[in-house]
């Protein structure tokens, strides 16, 4: 694909998330979909992926919108990958290519537990974790935990030293819960390199917490 190209399946991918309203919580915006798709295109470079199967995936991985707190969770990617594809096919993708990005949006989801059988897919998972991570994944984590109701940090035992770790009622639990085990958990090497990075910040982040309510770091 050639840059005009490429721009001009931008604009195309715009205008469709904008009429399909993707959207699902303050974590989930154009924001975190571009991030993806600058992330992948990366790891793309690194990891010997075929770029167009990436960049198409990238962009619509979150094209439906499915709040975090759904029953229908789980199936967000599944339901992703089947209005990506019938999408594309109508827009003119080359056909050849939409079974490969089907299964990229298909295996991306934390949540949906498929394992990713291409490079591609390893690359756009891989992007979607690296953002759950870092300056921006901080951001997220507490935006979302803000918008369903959860408090930052439990009041008396902050780091779940006696009590189950529970993310859905402390934000800072969810780092706990998940989001240290993401560099373990990517596909590619360097995806790895880039999460070990990233969660040095989330690590920083509760050392400062824990020194400012006077108590002994966590991490």
């Amino acid at each position: 694909m050639t840059p005009e190209e490429r721009t001009t399946w931008e604009g195309r991918f715009l205008t469709f998330l904008s009429r399909e309203g993707a959207k699902a919580d303050a974590a989930h915006d154009l924001g975190h979909v571009r991030r993806v798709v600058g992330s992948a295109l990366d790891l793309c470079s690194q990891e010997g992926a075929d770029p167009d199967i990436v960049f198409a995936a990238a962009w619509l991985h979150d094209c439906v919108a499915v709040p975090k707190d759904s029953p229908l969770r789980s199936q967000a990617s599944r339901l992703c990958a089947q209005a990506a594809s019938e999408y594309l096919r109508e827009a003119g993708w080359a056909q050849s290519q939409i079974p490969s990005i089907h299964h990229a949006i298909e295996a991306h989801s934390f949540s949906a537990g498929i394992d990713p059988t291409t490079v591609e897919a390893r690359v756009v998972q891989d992007a979607d974790r690296l953002d759950a991570l870092g300056a921006h994944g901080l951001a997220r984590c507490i935006a979302t935990g803000a918008s369903m109701g959860t408090g930052l940090v439990h009041p008396t035992d902050p780091w779940a030293h006696n009590r189950p770790l529970d993310d859905v009622a402390w934000s800072v639990d969810h780092f706990f819960a998940k989001l240290f085990k993401l560099p373990a958990m990517m596909r590619t090497e360097s995806g790895r390199a880039e999460a070990e990075r990233r969660v040095e910040v989330l690590r920083l982040f509760l050392r400062e917490l824990a020194r400012e309510r006077g108590e002994a770091a966590p991490v």
